[in-house]
Formats: structure tokens, sequence, C-alpha cells
């Protein structure tokens, strides 16, 4: 149930009133967001900005949802980045070591190579997703999205009872 209301809820982000630019800065933050560790400043620092400016809220937390879900496939990849980083560039060293032993850097966690490799990837994957999530919100717009809507499976998704079941127990929090 959980991924038809995810799949509903995206659908409903992509027709929503909202620019695209609002959309895919909402999504790419989310992607941050899932891809860093939560418990450290950067991750605060992180929902301070998403909640400055003006994105899609439901969008950061749907993309955050699926970035937190593979980025847990992608540890070994951050580890390598990270210790690339921590480890072998030799002039970083100094760097870190001057980083740690400043009194507020340390809640970086930094010195933690899967925290340094998700942080550099998400900054680096900033970009691509957000143009990338762009271009699709304005094709979806224009071209793809009447053709979605005379999908049966949309159709039967969106008409479920089941969904709507789901929709209203999890609306009876709020």
């Amino acid at each position: 149930m959980f991924w038809l209301h995810l799949v509903k809820n995206f659908l409903q982000i992509l027709r929503s009133g909202q620019t695209p630019a609002q959309i895919a800065g909402g999504f790419a933050l989310g992607a941050m967001v899932g891809l860093v560790p939560i418990m450290t400043l950067q991750g605060l620092a992180l929902w301070l900005v998403i909640f400055m400016l003006n994105v899609n809220l439901t969008a950061v937390f749907l993309s955050a949802t699926i970035f937190t879900l593979v980025a847990f496939l992608f540890d070994p990849v951050f580890h390598a980045l990270g210790y690339f980083l921590l480890v072998d560039l030799r002039p970083l060293r100094s760097l870190w070591t001057s980083l740690y032993n400043a009194p507020i850097a340390p809640l970086t966690r930094f010195n933690n190579t899967v925290a340094l490799g998700s942080f550099v990837s998400g900054f680096i994957l900033f970009v691509p997703i957000y143009l990338g999530m762009k271009r699709f919100v304005v094709a979806y717009r224009m071209h793809i999205g009447a053709s979605v809507e005379k999908w049966k499976i949309y159709q039967l998704i969106s008409k479920s009872a089941l969904v709507r079941w789901y929709e209203k127990i999890s609306n009876l929090g709020s």
C-alpha cells in the first residue's frame, strides 16, 4: 500500500500548481536529505535551507524517502569516496585534522568515510537531479500527463477502494 500511495503522491506533485523549478528544487534537496546522514550539522543546515526556500515539501519528503532507501545500496561507494578524500589525498589531511580539532566541525562527522562520501555525492548529484527533474516535470505536463491518466493501471490505482481506504486511515492523524 505504501508504494501505491507514493506513486499517487508523485503524480499529484507533477500536476500541482507549483512551478517546475519549485518541484525540482524540492526533489533535489530531498535527494540530498536522503543521502546525507540526518544527525549531523550539515543535515540540520539542509533542513533549514529547505524550510527557508520556496520548494515543494511533498517532493522533498518523497525524494528523501526514495533516496534513503537507495543510499544503503551505495554505502560501499560512499565509503570508497570518503576514504579517498580522507586518507588517499595527502594535501587534504591537514584540513581534516584542523577541522576535527575545531569546536563545532566534529558535528559534521566528516571523519566518517561514509558520512563524507555521501555528503560529497549528494552535493555533486544536486545539479543533475535538479535539471533532470525540471525537464521531466515540464515534459510530463506538456506531453506525458494526459496519456498517463488514460492508462488502465492509473485509473485502477486512483479509483481503488484499497487506496481510498489507506488514504482515510493515513489522514486520521492530521
